[in-house]
């Protein structure tokens, strides 16, 4: 009787083991399918964005092999979809930023690289009503960015999403990636309000004039959800820290499509 349940044990033991093995084998697989989809965009940032954030969509459109073989990994693997291989709060808001960047990039080609977003309709049908896929479910980059991305609760995201325009914050030549992610995040923070085309201070007027990304956002940057309390917040990221008596007004956004020049 022992040795017959011994036996079982046994058994039962090296099925555990073999199953821990298969997941580890299975973990390894889809962690160096991840490396490689990276790698791809990786590259796409490296050949087609220059050190403006500015993206070549023209010749990006002649050679999108490695843009879409990345979206493709991101259509069917994502953290709904493989827990196990974004098991850190940076590796899922780092994936998330990559995606979105890349959807974005790639919407932008298959409109055929439209001059603006600078109407309604536009805008609406770009980020609202074009489908994207992000680990198996269907969204738009309007519903990806407030009911995926926001809701991870960190502000400086939105100084790493680029719908692609003149006005969103630099895109960077390299990926997002977890092990470097608060550096990166803190990086683009306080690159964003160090560009007079998102923050500039008129002491005659005692005003800040500040990026609408502020407005669009405002309770995500402070609890009160109101702008007069934005200054506290931006100061995080100046040297020179702001009058917090002055008034907040909001810069036009510029919905052009930021495409490279040509050389």
């Amino acid at each position: 009787m022992f040795r017959r349940i011994a036996n079982t044990l046994v058994v039962l033991s090296a099925l555990l083991t073999s199953n821990q093995l298969l997941a580890q084998l299975e973990n390894s697989d889809e962690s160096d399918a991840y490396e490689r989809a990276l790698q791809s965009w990786e590259l796409v940032l490296e050949r087609y964005v220059d050190t403006s954030g500015r993206t070549d969509f023209i010749a990006l459109a002649e050679d999108s092999g490695d843009l879409r073989r990345f979206v493709d990994f991101l259509e069917s693997t994502g953290p709904s979809s493989h827990p196990a291989l974004f098991n850190s709060p940076e590796k899922i808001l780092a994936y998330h930023i990559n995606a979105y960047n890349a959807l974005a990039m790639l919407g932008v080609i298959e409109r055929g690289i439209p001059e603006d977003f600078d109407s309604f309709f536009k805008r609406a049908g770009f980020f609202k009503f074009r489908s994207v896929v992000v680990a198996g479910k269907k969204t738009s980059l309007y519903d990806y960015e407030n009911k995926v991305i926001r809701p991870l609760g960190d502000a400086r995201a939105h100084f790493a999403l680029n719908c692609m325009v003149r006005d969103c914050p630099r895109l960077p030549m390299i990926p997002f990636r977890a092990e470097s992610l608060n550096e990166q995040l803190e990086q683009v923070s306080w690159e964003f309000f160090s560009k007079q085309k998102h923050l500039r201070i008129d002491d005659k007027k005692r005003t800040i004039y500040v990026s609408a990304i502020l407005d669009f956002y405002t309770e995500d940057f402070v609890a009160s959800g109101k702008p007069r309390d934005l200054p506290s917040y931006i100061n995080t990221y100046l040297e020179n820290p702001l009058p917090l008596e002055y008034k907040v007004k909001f810069i036009d956004y510029d919905w052009t499509i930021n495409q490279r020049p040509k050389s």
